[in-house]
This record gives structure tokens, C-alpha cells and sequence, in this order.
């Protein structure tokens, strides 16, 4: 006979315990996801119902260290739900901080009416700010055809495909100026360490940026001015270590800068305007 619930939890949290930062937390979304249910579902139905078939193959992927958000195949992010999927870097909570920074620069006004987003992966950013302004449109722009078709399944979930393009390219962006540029370049150096399950699941390419790891932004620097429409602002994400260097860069090319800092107090965020 299976396990309950509650046993099932227990047990998994335990061998999760060495892989993962939140080990109960990660048994609870897989069995949601076994179950088919939410989170919250899944508590407050009671734990003392057999555990489904499936929770242990699931359970076993996680143990071998692939991402909680591969295996159930959805993030949450900003006030959305994303699928996600091996191909597209997985959105990090750090990354919302970049919408914060775009909602204080609009407040008190109408905010952006065209946004656009540099290096879009799930289109987590661009789909955030199209959330926060309803009548906002914007431009997803990415290399990758795995994460631009991830990107444009978000939207359409979403129902913003009408607001919402996804368009190969790089960061020269698209020849327009936009209000808003929201960009999560690439920025850990070839030799910094990684977690192993970001090492072995999540796209190199989104990840590493030269042996400094500023190789996109001497990249994304020149281009930036002429993308961006006056009084408008590129919101753009660093590692917690390159906020001097990041801001020299983007300053050289005529722009002012502020830095913004994440919920743990360390440099996030670039705000670039005109």
C-alpha cells in the first residue's frame, strides 16, 4: 500500500535535503504537480490520502538535480505563471527587481506604451511589464528558436499575443526607440562556480559572458542609446559584483545611471535614462 500524503512529504523532504535550499517546500510542488492540483489545494485537502504513482519519479528527477521548474514545467514570476522548459533559462525572483525599478520610474504617469525586451528567454520580463500596463505593447527579441517558441506559448497563455511579438535578433533590437528596455544579459565570468543544477540543466549560452562576464554588456552599451525613447529607461540586470563596472560602460555612451539593489541588498539593477 503507498504511502499517505503527509509520510510521502516527509520522506522526500528528507532526501531532499542536501539537494535543495527549500527541501519541503520543493516535496510539496512535486506532489502538487503528481497530483495535478495547486499548492494550496494540495494542503488543504488533507494529507492523509494515498500518495499518486507518480510522485516518486518526479521525486527521483529532482534528487538528480534537475530544476524544481523543469520538472513541473511552470515558474511564477512578478504576477504571472510561466511554462518553462530546458532551453530557456528558468526566471529568477531576482530578475523582478528590475520591474520594480521600471514601476517606480513610471509612477505617477501613464508608464510606457511600447517596452521592449533584450535577450527574452521565457519572456518573463516583457510579459511582467505587459501585466503591470495593460495598454502597453512590446517586443521579445532572443537568438534562441527554443525560447522565442516558449516565449510566444507565455503570451499567448497570457492573452497578450496581440501585445506581445517575439522576434529573433540580438541587442541592436529592432531599429525603434522604445519606453521602457528591460534586458537580462548573460553575465557570470567562464570560470565562476555555478550550482549543479544550473551547470547541467539551464542554457550556457544565457548563463556565461566571457572570462569577466561583461562581454554582453561592452555589447549592449553603444546600442542602447538610440533604443530608447527620451524620458524613457533600460532597466537592466547585473551580478551582484558589477555594478561599477556595468555603470561606466553605460555611462561612456551619454546616459545617466542609478543602481538598484535586490531584496537581499545587493546591486541588481542598472537604470539607464536619457
Amino acid at each position: 500500500m503507498p504511502p499517505d500524503l503527509l509520510a510521502a512529504l516527509a520522506g522526500a523532504a528528507a532526501r531532499l535535503a542536501d539537494r535543495s535550499e527549500t527541501p519541503r517546500l520543493d516535496a510539496e510542488l512535486l506532489m502538487a504537480h503528481a497530483l495535478g492540483v495547486s499548492r494550496e489545494a494540495l494542503l488543504l485537502g488533507g494529507l492523509d490520502r494515498p500518495a499518486p504513482e507518480g510522485f516518486a519519479a518526479l521525486l527521483e528527477r529532482r534528487v538528480g538535480g534537475e530544476p524544481l521548474a523543469y520538472i513541473t514545467g511552470t515558474r511564477a514570476f512578478w504576477t504571472i505563471d510561466l511554462a518553462v522548459a530546458p532551453g530557456v533559462l528558468i526566471p529568477r525572483p531576482d530578475s523582478e527587481t528590475l520591474i520594480e525599478a521600471a514601476v517606480d520610474h513610471f509612477r505617477g504617469t501613464a508608464g510606457p506604451k511600447r517596452v521592449l525586451d533584450l535577450g527574452t528567454g521565457s519572456g518573463a520580463l516583457l510579459l511582467a511589464a505587459l501585466a503591470e500596463w495593460p495598454e502597453a505593447s512590446g517586443v521579445g527579441i532572443d537568438r534562441s528558436s527554443a525560447a522565442l517558441a516558449i516565449a510566444s506559448a507565455n503570451a499567448e497563455a497570457l492573452d497578450m499575443a496581440g501585445r506581445a511579438r517575439m522576434i529573433e535578433g540580438g541587442w541592436a533590437g529592432t531599429g525603434e526607440a522604445f519606453d521602457l528596455i528591460l534586458c537580462n544579459p548573460p553575465y557570470i565570468g567562464t570560470d565562476e562556480p555555478l550550482p549543479r543544477d544550473v551547470i547541467e540543466h539551464e542554457p550556457h549560452s544565457a548563463l556565461f559572458a566571457g572570462a569577466d562576464g561583461l562581454d554582453d554588456y561592452r555589447a549592449i552599451a553603444p546600442r542602447l542609446r538610440a533604443q530608447l525613447a527620451p524620458g524613457g529607461a533600460a532597466c537592466i540586470e547585473i551580478g551582484a559584483t558589477q555594478g561599477a563596472a556595468v555603470s561606466a560602460l553605460v555611462a561612456a555612451e551619454g546616459l545617466a545611471i542609478r543602481v538598484r539593489s535586490d531584496l537581499a541588498g545587493r546591486d541588481r539593477c542598472i537604470i539607464a535614462t536619457h
